[in-house]
């Protein structure tokens, strides 16, 4: 039989599909923190949508375990270890300092308003310094407020941070607890039970959903929250290029609208729902809370204003043209996105 009576048969019998249309693209996703956390069930749900949202053409293997340790996360995403993770620029602060952007105090309550503010400004204004070369990044986000959470007393005051030894995570966090003058102990947070039961920390500079996540509400008595955050922790969802080409376009489309923004409000989400439950326990455990007053935020603005002020040099250094103006912008956005933050979403 000729190649195009052949060819006629096949069409005929309905057998022929493009090859964009039977492509199976499986992306392998690596995860360092447990798979019931926040982190890894974020991304899981995101998976599923793609899975969902491309008819089973795209979808993800997740590994059981980490294929490198957190800090290395990115490398392994651009070496081609694993397809798609999510990691902290914090862990590598050479590397990211722009994004240290999104980490400022002060800058909101919401993790969901914070993230897709912060991946407006990201694409506008940062993303072309390429600090992610290597990466295709699917999004940026960060978690939800830093507060100070301690077993000794309550901080209602700059006076009462003193002698406090307090666990926290690198970053800005970091340059926080030096900026307060604080005994700061930079571990990970998943040694944060460890140091709090053996005595080696009093407490810790955290988001409120650490205290859910690793089950540290019978080991902490106070908790003193502060009006738009002591502090946050930038993160980028990224993607290995090469991983990138092998989706067929079509559904490279389908995976770009489930990107971007929707990829920040989607961690987001997920970052304030768990802070809500955690806040719950807190109370039903008897860790009592207080908010920072007046007098005190404003102590704690005049302590850390050199940290902004470092940023914009730094930014306007690496040739991010009125820094200043690009922070407002930021701010403005967050603003602009607070009353509609943890509406709609799935975080499950």
């Amino acid at each position: 039989m000729h190649g195009k009576a052949i060819a006629a048969c096949i069409l005929s019998a309905g057998l022929w599909l493009a090859p964009d249309a039977t492509a199976q693209v499986v992306l392998t996703a690596s995860s360092w923190a447990s798979a019931d956390h926040l982190l890894s069930r974020a991304q899981a749900a995101w998976c599923e949508d793609v899975a969902r949202a491309t008819e089973g053409r795209v979808s993800c293997s997740i590994l059981p375990r980490p294929v490198v340790p957190a800090p290395r996360t990115f490398d392994a995403v651009r070496d081609g270890l694993v397809d798609l993770a999510y990691s902290v620029h914090g862990y590598t602060p050479d590397r990211f300092r722009l994004t240290r952007m999104a980490e400022l105090p002060f800058l909101g309550d919401s993790a969901a308003a914070v993230s897709m503010a912060y991946e407006r400004i990201f694409r506008r204004h940062l993303e072309r310094f390429d600090e992610h070369r290597g990466l295709k990044v699917l999004g940026v986000f960060t978690h939800g407020p830093g507060m100070v959470l301690n077993a000794r007393r309550p901080v209602a005051g700059f006076a009462d941070l003193a002698g406090l030894r307090l666990r926290v995570g690198g970053g800005m966090a970091s340059e926080v607890a030096r900026a307060l003058g604080i005994d700061a102990v930079p571990e990970p947070a998943q040694r944060a039970r460890e140091l709090l039961s053996s005595g080696a920390v009093d407490g810790m500079l955290s988001p409120a959903e650490s205290v859910r996540s690793f089950g540290l509400e019978r080991l902490l008595k106070h908790r003193t929250e502060v009006p738009g955050g002591l502090y946050n922790t930038s993160f980028a969802f990224v993607m290995n290029p090469h991983a990138w080409e092998r989706i067929p376009k079509a559904d490279r489309r389908i995976v770009e609208r489930l990107s971007g923004e929707v990829v920040a409000a989607h961690f987001g989400r997920y970052w304030d729902l768990e802070d809500r439950r955690s806040l719950a326990l807190q109370q039903a455990e008897g860790i009592r809370g207080l908010v920072a007053g007046d007098a005190f935020v404003a102590q704690l603005r005049r302590r850390t204003a050199g940290i902004e002020r470092a940023w914009i040099e730094m930014a306007e250094v690496e040739g991010l043209a009125d820094a200043a103006g690009v922070l407002a912008e930021f701010r403005r956005e967050i603003d602009s996105l607070g009353k509609a933050a943890g509406q709609g979403g799935r975080a499950r």
